[in-house]
């Protein structure tokens, strides 16, 4: 099931530094959300917050509040753990394990989640997990070779899946084409449409072309300067972004003027 995404007052920190600053955005289940704007202006480091994934990095932390179907995550005695399981990722760089299997891969997280299943279960499983990530058809009779042996665009696919497989609610994706060739972005894109019936999508992306064609909604941040936080500036339904901006460095942007 897609659950909603309210955030509220987000302030992002590394140490003293203020990374983001004052987010508030709702994000609406069962829908694709693009985050868009120039290099460094912490939409990444957002991102992350959407699944405390940035508190690998020693010193980070959070002011406000990020509530999924109306739980925040940063509540008392919350695990982070859990919060990950509810909100998988993608990263920019397909990463499979290298020595796992391609069966391995997908059911990496599951393992890791200590739910014991029969090698029956555990074949549906993966079987529904590539299915879903677009990928059965070309690694089915190899399901017992390396991940690593996959091109690169499979081989993110093949993330998805991994992603898939431990059910979330939520799907982040950073970056998910940029080191992939036209073909397999065009994959990864027909991907997200067909997976935003189950689950809430979030992706960041430098490509507008990419952002107008998957999102329903687009989000648009910007940092006044080196040093300075980054800052949500409009948020609103991706066609509206793209053809009548309210804010003129949100059009600025999107018409290729900077960034």
């Amino acid at each position: 099931m897609s659950k909603s995404i309210e955030v509220n007052d987000l302030n992002v920190y590394y140490g003293d530094f203020l990374a983001v600053e004052g987010v508030n955005i709702d994000i609406q289940p069962g829908t694709v959300t693009a985050f868009i704007g120039p290099s460094g202006c912490g939409k990444s480091t957002f991102l992350r917050t959407l699944n405390r994934m940035h508190e690998v990095i020693p010193g980070a932390r959070v002011e406000g509040e990020v509530l999924v179907d109306g739980s925040n995550l940063y509540g008392a005695g919350v695990d982070p753990v859990l919060v990950r399981r509810q909100i998988g990722m993608v990263f920019q760089r397909p990463n499979p394990f290298p020595t796992m299997s391609i069966r391995d891969n997908v059911l990496a997280g599951v393992k890791l989640n200590n739910r014991r299943m029969s090698k029956s279960d555990q074949d549906d499983l993966v079987e529904r997990s590539l299915r879903g990530a677009n990928l059965w058809n070309e690694v089915k009779d190899r399901l017992e070779k390396p991940g690593s042996g996959l091109s690169g665009g499979q081989q993110q696919r093949l993330c998805i899946a991994r992603a898939i497989a431990v059910s979330p609610d939520i799907i982040l994706m950073d970056e998910p084409c940029s080191a992939l060739d036209p073909i397999s972005t065009f994959a990864i894109e027909e991907l997200i449409a067909e997976i935003k019936n189950d689950y809430t999508v979030v992706i960041v992306t430098h490509n507008m072309q990419q952002a107008s064609r998957v999102s329903d909604k687009t989000a648009f941040f910007n940092i006044a300067g080196t040093g300075k936080p980054g800052k949500l500036i409009e948020y609103d339904d991706t066609t509206k972004i793209f053809t009548a901006p309210t804010e003129k460095a949100t059009e600025d942007y999107v018409s290729g003027r900077f960034g």
